[in-house]
């Protein structure tokens, strides 16, 4: 049986259970909660037992594993995550990358895309560090490659990022999870730029694919191999609840339950929000909504049970499957 790496070491694929695809523990600023902790809010002593609780609260639903593509530019921060994964019965999946939506930090502007030896960017190594030796000398192995394009489109920082993203993808054949901004159809983007590199689309998850309900461009990304992550139900501020379930109903009817994953993009604390917790305008963002919400309202729409095990348990399982590099 294929095996994946997590936080408490390689896993094998078939126990990994039912996936919540994209989700984060803490996302953080970390030089403001070094410099103003009071501000920032985040206090470690009170929120790892938290974080704890929440994700011991999620695998009693039923749940075996979260994906936390918390990288570079979102606070990752491993040892913390380590201290959470000894004393939780859930599988914890993490990532490697870089998330910006324009350039990338000052640190990587002298260490330009041509700098690194052969004139390979200094970031395709990076990312191979973390995914064959582990990240910062934890010993904890990144299990896929994160990067991101939002509203404003193909920066040339973030054209860097997917570019190394590919190389490292290519070097080592872990997969690839992107953040997109559904409504521009930035998916489409992201494919054009990832197969330019060779990367085989089959091999890449287009997130935050659920923010829209075009199904015209929905399918046009799947038909091109990507899974769709419709992994940001509880945001009912950018897309409805009712909408948000409805489009993954009729793509299911359509025969593309094994193109979509599902998810929350919630976290047990994000310093971006005043008070580190969901507003409360956003009652549904949490880990246990598409247990409890989701999945009987797709049930009512006649969403057959086979193709929600397909979107939980059998597209994350064939996702971290791929192996090699090519």
């Amino acid at each position: 049986m294929p095996t994946v790496e997590t936080v408490r070491g390689p896993r094998e694929t078939g126990d990994l259970g039912r996936v919540l695809m994209h989700e984060h523990i803490f996302v953080l600023s970390p030089e403001f909660v070094v410099n103003y902790p009071g501000d920032n809010g985040f206090r470690e002593q009170e929120q790892i037992p938290e974080a704890i609780r929440r994700l011991d609260e999620l695998h009693a639903a039923g749940f075996g594993t979260i994906v936390d593509p918390t990288v570079i530019g979102l606070g990752r921060y491993i040892p913390r995550i380590q201290e959470i994964a000894a004393r939780t019965e859930l599988n914890i999946i993490v990532a490697t990358g870089l998330y910006t939506y324009d350039d990338v930090p000052h640190y990587l502007l002298s260490r330009g895309p041509r700098s690194g030896p052969g004139g390979v960017d200094p970031l395709v190594g990076l990312f191979v560090g973390d995914i064959v030796e582990g990240i910062a000398g934890t010993g904890v192995k990144a299990a896929l490659l994160k990067c991101a394009t939002d509203e404003a489109g193909m920066r040339p920082g973030v054209e860097r990022v997917l570019r190394a993203v590919a190389g490292a993808h290519r070097a080592t054949g872990v997969p690839i999870m992107t953040h997109s901004h559904a409504v521009s159809r930035r998916g489409l983007e992201q494919q054009d730029v990832l197969e330019s590199e060779g990367v085989d689309l089959g091999r890449v998850l287009i997130g935050h694919s659920g923010d829209t309900d075009d199904l015209a461009y929905l399918t046009e990304v799947a038909d091109r191999g990507s899974l769709l992550g419709m992994d940001r139900f509880g945001l009912d501020n950018i897309l409805s609840f009712d909408k948000r379930v409805e489009t993954v109903a009729e793509l299911c009817h359509r025969g593309y339950a094994a193109s979509m994953v599902l998810s929350h993009d919630a976290s047990c604390y994000i310093d971006w929000l005043r008070r580190g917790q969901a507003p409360r305008s956003l009652p549904n963002w949490h880990y246990l909504h598409i247990e409890r919400d989701v999945l009987p309202a797709l049930r009512e729409r006649g969403v057959a049970e086979d193709d929600i095990t397909t979107m939980l348990v059998d597209n994350p399982r064939t996702f971290f499957e791929h192996k090699g590099g090519y």
